[in-house]
């Protein structure tokens, strides 16, 4: 292959073009792995939520909003991200603004991994180099443009789901039927005076 010198070793110069022309296009014939978790936000204390076209950190834990779907090509640590209540990906556009997007093929809604030494991990622009995922501590989203790798700012901690182990039960009709009636009993409750046949 090219990628050998003629020592019969690998070529850093040229393994680098290969891993860069591997990624710049997502390999559609690789399988993507799919996982479901939250992105705990260092800087506001809560989760990255997607409502829609708005993105921010201040998502409960296991609350709808702050489901994230997250796509892997398994080529390189490219990701992207979706919420799983409305299925819109996070993304930057070109004056680093972060917002929901249905279609998530642009490569605006591609992000980096990166694993930080404090084991928090920050999220790069693919499209947009040294721009960051980061939101400020009322959990609005920071631009792009105005964020380093070292700002806590763009740190967060990826968590499960905290019912997590709840989805893999067996469904019972029985404890949804009772949850209801027991929803709906003081609907029920007969006014003073009133009769019932």
């Amino acid at each position: 292959h090219g990628l050998v010198g003629s020592n019969g070793l690998f070529l850093a110069s040229d393994f680098r073009t290969y891993v860069e022309n591997r990624t710049r296009h997502s390999d559609d014939l690789s399988r993507k792995q799919i996982r479901v978790y939250q992105l705990y936000s260092r800087t506001s204390g809560k989760h990255v939520q997607v409502l829609g076209q708005r993105i921010s950190a201040n998502g409960e834990d296991g609350g709808q909003y702050a489901l994230l779907v997250v796509e892997t090509d398994t080529f390189g640590s490219h990701v992207r991200i979706k919420g799983k209540e409305t299925g819109h990906y996070i993304c930057m556009n070109k004056r680093g603004k972060i917002l929901g997007k249905l279609n998530g093929k642009n490569r605006e809604c591609v992000f980096v991994e990166e694993v930080l030494e404090n084991n928090y991990t920050a999220l790069v622009s693919a499209k947009y180099k040294g721009w960051y995922l980061g939101f400020t501590r009322k959990g609005r989203p920071r631009k792009g443009s105005k964020t380093q790798q070292n700002q806590r700012e763009v740190h967060f901690m990826k968590r499960l789901p905290k019912d997590k182990g709840d989805h893999h039960r067996p469904f019972k009709y029985t404890t949804v039927t009772k949850r209801t009636k027991r929803g709906r009993l003081p609907r029920l409750r007969p006014m003073p005076g009133a009769t019932f046949f």
